[in-house]
C-alpha cells in the first residue's frame, strides 16, 4: 500500500503543531496557533497528524463529566432575585463546565507560565464563550479562547465567589486577555462572568446572565 506523501514542512511548524496538541502552549500562543488552523490547512493538516499519533495516550483516561455546579453559584450571585429575575434566569440553568479532560489540557500550558498554583475554564453549555484562567501568587490572567465579545451597550464583568460568601466582582472585562490582581483564592472558589450594563454591574450586584462559569481547581 502506498501513501501520497505530504509536501515539506518547515520543522518549526511541525514541532508548534505537536506543542499544540499536547496543550503546552501559555494563552497568548495557543490563541495564535487556532486562529492559524482556522487559515492555513497545511498547519491544520500537521495538528491532524499529531492528534493521531497521540491518540493512544487517551485510552487510559475515561472521560467524566463535570459536576453541574451553576445552581449554587446563581444562588451566591443573586442570593435573593425577585420574580422577574428568577423569570430572567432560568432559562440559564443548562449552563455547565468543560469536562475533566478538557481541565487537563489548560494544566499542561499553566505549567508554563510562572509559578501558577490555580486553573479554571469558564464555559457555558448553551454558547461557544470560553474563557481560560490562571493564577500566580495574586495575579489572575483570563483569556478568551473562543466565542463572540459582548453585545454594543453591555460589557462582560468577572466574579470571584468563596464558598457560603458574596460574590466579589474583579471589575469589567475590556480585552480578550486582561491580567487582574486577585484577593487569596482557593480551589474550589468560582469564577463566574456576567452580562452587565456597559460600565459594570450597578451597586456592585450582578443584575445579568451568567454567560460562563467554572470552579478553580490546583494543577
Amino acid at each position: 500500500m502506498t501513501s501520497t506523501p505530504h509536501p515539506a514542512m518547515p520543522e518549526d511548524d511541525d514541532f508548534l503543531a505537536a506543542e499544540y496538541v499536547l496543550g503546552v502552549h501559555d494563552l497568548a500562543e495557543r490563541s495564535a496557533a487556532e486562529d492559524r488552523l482556522k487559515r492555513d490547512p497545511s498547519f491544520a493538516a500537521l495538528v491532524n497528524a499529531w492528534q493521531n499519533r497521540l491518540s493512544d495516550l487517551n485510552d487510559d483516561y475515561a472521560e467524566a463529566p463535570a459536576p453541574n455546579l451553576l445552581p449554587q453559584i446563581e444562588a451566591r450571585l443573586f442570593p435573593q432575585p425577585a420574580p422577574a429575575q428568577r423569570r430572567w434566569f432560568g432559562g440559564l440553568m443548562a449552563l455547565a463546565f468543560s469536562t475533566i479532560a478538557g481541565l487537563g489540557l489548560i494544566a499542561f500550558f499553566a505549567l508554563q507560565t510562572p509559578d501558577p498554583s490555580l486553573i479554571a475554564s469558564l464555559t457555558a453549555e448553551s454558547s461557544a464563550l470560553r474563557y481560560d484562567a490562571s493564577i500566580a501568587g495574586n495575579q489572575l490572567t483570563l483569556t478568551r479562547i473562543s466565542g463572540e465579545t459582548a453585545a454594543s451597550g453591555k460589557d462582560y464583568e468577572l466574579w470571584i465567589i468563596e464558598p457560603d460568601k458574596a460574590p466579589v466582582s474583579l471589575g469589567v472585562l475590556t480585552a480578550d486577555s486582561v491580567t487582574i490582581t486577585v484577593p487569596a483564592a482557593k480551589p474550589g472558589y468560582v469564577l463566574a462572568i456576567t452580562l452587565e450594563p456597559k460600565g459594570g454591574a450597578p451597586g456592585g450586584k450582578a443584575t445579568g446572565p451568567i454567560v460562563a462559569a467554572g470552579p478553580l481547581q490546583d494543577i
